[in-house]
């Protein structure tokens, strides 16, 4: 199962057999097909304007000229934004009044995977309805493309800085306090776009950067997903060259873990926590996590005596909910901070921004900060889906087991206990079942999801 695809887009690993893989066949026919879309839901007889930007992964100078090539031969004018970070992409689309966008990123995945991720004409990810409706075009495969004097034309055009400039100009980003405070930063830029953003944007912050991993070749030094087991190097790089933080994102840029002043991780379940105690103690409003995520955000949320909502896994559901609470931070606990104020896209690099006004603002380190919140331990592990499992019949029967039980099957199956909660569903990005358990010490956790484990057996 190398090639994955769904309503949120295709994901794949590069080569290999046609319809198994992400092939160039794979990627022009499902390039034709957001094409087709995107021409058949225009309103005026003008020309569609797509954007596109991609991360740094080998295969993706490949893929992106694939896709541009292919929108140009469907009539269709693209701005290029060639290395750039997925929340780059997501704000240039409404900047540029483009129908659409795509994102070329595996996000967490190693480096021999890539995808397309779609976006609409307000930079946010296409809903489920409408990506039915282009699985439908794709399944049909019959595409219709411009004849010579019709066909599009590529603008290149670099967006980072502008950016980087609307984060700075946000209200709650303290620049001033930040450069008074004269802040050290380790970066992981994991060899991808991260190199590229990050210190531009301290640099303009005026926080001292020391870089990791700096060459956007797309080699990445480490397993990209920003988890502690992977991360030895810059938690020793911290304590080392003495910085008040370490920075680590994945190699598209929408997720943020931190690492504190001791070389510790912060964990990037505290990522939005850390966020939101920032924008709330400033800004009266409700947050929003996915059902995966600690409940650290409600406690924090409660605290201030505003409303907390959980929404299903997916920046879209989040970013749903989120619009129909009127809440004004949120995110997922994969370290996916959504400002809205900015825009409605996981960001880590407005995450940062946000961080460092709390660090400056407070005069607190990390460790300190982390000490303010409840102290919560989370287990995140996944079972190979090679075989099918029916979650409708097995909700009730796990929930059974478990007394004082609340079930919630919006997403998958999560359980929630007194003493804790276990979240169990199917990736979609990865052949896998997800299952995430959390509670107050790292044996309750445990306990929940040796349960569970052996329930399913």
């Amino acid at each position: 199962m190398a090639l994955i695809v769904s309503i949120s887009g295709i994901r794949g690993t590069i080569g290999g057999m046609a319809g198994e893989n992400l092939t160039p066949i794979e990627i022009v026919q499902f390039s034709s097909a957001f094409g087709q879309w995107i021409i058949s839901g225009k309103n005026s007889k003008d020309k569609s304007l797509i954007v596109v930007g991609r991360d740094a992964r080998i295969s993706g100078k490949m893929v992106s000229e694939l896709i541009i090539n292919t929108l140009i031969a469907c009539g269709i004018d693209v701005i290029d934004l060639g290395l750039s970070t997925t929340p780059t992409v997501e704000m240039a689309v409404p900047h540029f009044k483009a129908d659409g966008g795509i994102i070329i990123t595996a996000s967490h995945n190693p480096m021999h995977w890539n995808a397309l991720k779609l976006l609409n004409s307000k930079g946010e990810f296409i809903s489920a309805n409408e990506g039915e409706q282009l699985v439908e075009i794709i399944g049909e495969k019959c595409f219709e493309y411009a004849p010579v004097e019709k066909l599009g034309t590529v603008t290149k055009f670099d967006f980072i800085q502008q950016h980087i400039e609307s984060i700075v100009s946000l209200p709650l980003v303290q620049a001033e306090k930040i450069r008074k405070a004269k802040l050290k930063a380790v970066v992981d830029g994991i060899n991808s776009v991260g190199a590229i953003a990050i210190p531009k944007l301290l640099e303009r912050l005026g926080v001292e950067v020391i870089l990791l991993n700096g060459e956007p070749n797309g080699i990445f030094a480490h397993n990209p997903e920003p988890l502690e087991q992977h991360l030895g190097e810059i938690m020793q790089a911290v304590t080392n060259h003495k910085a008040n933080l370490g920075i680590v994102v994945d190699p598209d840029v929408d997720r943020l873990a931190l690492i504190d002043e001791k070389g510790n991780i912060f964990g990037e379940e505290y990522t939005i926590v850390a966020a939101a105690d920032y924008v709330l103690r400033y800004t009266p409003g409700n947050t929003v996590s996915n059902l995966s995520s600690s409940r650290a955000l409600r406690d924090i949320t409660h605290k201030y005596g505003y409303r907390y909502e959980a929404a299903a896994v997916g920046e879209v559901n989040v970013v749903a909910k989120m619009k129909e609470t009127n809440a004004i931070i949120g995110g997922e606990g994969n370290g996916g901070v959504i400002y809205p104020e900015l825009h409605y896209g996981r960001d880590g690099l407005v995450g940062i921004a946000l961080i460092l006004s709390h660090l400056a603002d407070s005069g607190k380190s990390l460790s300190q900060l982390k000490k303010d919140y409840p102290n919560y331990v989370m287990i995140k592990s996944k079972i190979d889906l090679s075989n099918p499992i029916d979650f409708q019949s097995l909700a009730p029967k796990i929930a059974s087991h478990f007394s004082n039980a609340t079930l919630n099957t919006i997403d998958g199956i999560k359980i929630d206990l007194p003493e804790g909660w276990v979240h169990l569903r199917k990736s979609n990005t990865e052949p896998i079942i997800r299952i995430y358990a959390e509670a107050e010490n790292i044996e309750t956790a445990q306990t929940i999801v040796a349960k569970v484990q052996q329930l399913i057996k």
